[in-house]
């Protein structure tokens, strides 16, 4: 684990204002995936209005990194909410053991699947209410 634990910011509709304020303030190289990027998706298509929010941005600087999203369509905004953590593992067998301890007890909001961009991902809220991101990393 090279990047362990990860701050995830979501927003409503302005996610690419706040990562360019961010880069501003606290410098470092921007990448930014609009929802129009992503391969499409017969099960989940996007209306042609929210194509350009952004589906994932990262803010990179010293070894740094901070997430971003606008909030995905059809899932409510709801501050306080907007932050969750992303924890990265190089194996399955990791990936699905802290998954699956994390979620017990709480919610799974995604099950751990293969994504276009992870070998592994899933999304879960712990029993404590802290939200969290696992993915085994997408180059293994």
């Amino acid at each position: 684990m090279s990047d362990w634990l990860i701050p995830y910011l979501a927003f409503n509709g302005n996610c690419e204002d706040a990562v360019h304020f961010y880069q501003k303030v606290l410098g470092g190289e921007v990448q930014i995936l609009h929802f129009k990027d992503a391969p499409p998706n017969p099960e989940f298509p996007v209306q042609d209005h929210l194509k350009n929010l952004v589906l994932h941005a990262e803010l990179r600087k010293d070894g740094h990194i901070i997430r971003f999203s606008d909030t995905f369509p059809g899932v409510p905004f709801i501050p306080g909410n907007t932050i969750s953590f992303t924890l990265e593992f190089d194996t399955p067998e990791e990936t699905k053991n802290v998954f699956e301890a994390l979620s017990s007890g709480g919610q799974v909001e995604m099950e751990l699947q293969k994504t276009f961009f992870s070998a592994l991902y899933g999304k879960c809220t712990d029993k404590f209410g802290i939200h969290w991101q696992i993915y085994r990393k997408a180059h293994q």
